[in-house]
């Protein structure tokens, strides 16, 4: 008797009994179409004597102690590249785990926009030292060129719904949360510097330039992320870390330009400290010999 890997939500639970994608434009992403079934169609069916006899007792409800995805990190997703994370549910009762699944969801309950679910039935599940307790991994991979992520609006915060179903194999044996744990999925981001001249005269001016991007998931395409404040970084020649210079925003298509005086050999660089939907990157320093 297992959680089905297609499950959205059970009995006595807040369940996801439909899923229905928003019509996009012709020349967006197609409508996903999924639909989620019931929380009758959780677990497999047993025979009418175990079920009676199962129905005699109380329920043993597990009890899910940690749920970590992504090892505790972001899911940072570009637009050609799949993505492969995982989930661990640890979860203890009385007859030990049998299984436990989760899945990732973004919107409302009644108003589902998105789905990152496991392929696979079943979980992973490893008997800990206290053989009531079990943690039970799933996988999942993301394609940004399906419809996975049909949309950037998907970026940010999305639910984690876990459940985990005790030894006995119950019926009633089981718990499960719509709402269990947050986790982020985020656009990935791209960061360029360049300083010019080079090399050039020391008290001269030097421009440094750049751009912040970021994967479109609408147009599998990376763009200007607009109006985000960036730090213009220096390291002296043979230093070990950067310092800050001074912070300056992204225009509306995401580029950068300010000026500085030239003083000691060194490199340059641009720093994005990350929102919400865009992880944190720094450029990769550009030297300039300064005569």
């Amino acid at each position: 008797m297992r959680i089905r890997a297609t499950v959205a939500a059970v009995s006595g639970a807040l369940a996801l009994s439909a899923l229905a994608v928003p019509a996009v434009q012709a020349d967006e992403k197609p409508d996903a179409g999924l639909s989620l079934p019931s929380g009758a169609d959780v677990f497999a069916a047993e025979s009418a004597p175990a079920a009676k006899a199962r129905a005699a007792r109380a329920a043993e409800v597990p009890v899910i102690k940690k749920v970590v995805v992504n090892g505790g990190k972001d899911i940072v997703v570009g637009t050609k590249s799949k993505q492969k994370f995982t989930i661990a549910i640890t979860a203890s009762s009385p007859s030990g785990i049998d299984d436990a699944f989760a899945y990732l969801w973004h919107g409302q309950l009644d108003k589902v926009d998105g789905l990152l679910a496991p392929a696979q039935e079943v979980g992973s599940c490893k008997v800990s030292a206290d053989p009531t307790t079990s943690t039970c991994t799933v996988s999942i991979t993301v394609d940004p060129r399906s419809d996975d992520l049909y949309t950037s609006s998907l970026a940010g915060t999305w639910n984690v719904a876990a459940g985990a179903l005790a030894g006995s194999r119950g019926q009633n044996d089981f718990v499960w949360n719509d709402h269990h744990a947050k986790s982020r999925v985020q656009r990935f981001s791209k960061l360029t510097v360049n300083a010019s001249p080079e090399p050039v005269k020391k008290g001269k001016t030097l421009t440094v330039t750049g751009k912040l991007t970021r994967a479109n998931w609408d147009t599998n395409t990376y763009k200007g992320y607009a109006n985000q404040p960036m730090k213009l970084q220096f390291k002296k020649k043979g230093a070990k870390s950067y310092t800050t210079v001074k912070t300056i925003r992204t225009s509306s298509t995401g580029t950068l330009k300010t000026t500085v005086k030239a003083s000691v050999d060194g490199y340059w660089r641009y720093s994005f400290a990350g929102t919400s939907t865009t992880p944190a990157v720094s450029a990769a320093g550009d030297f300039v010999d300064v005569k």
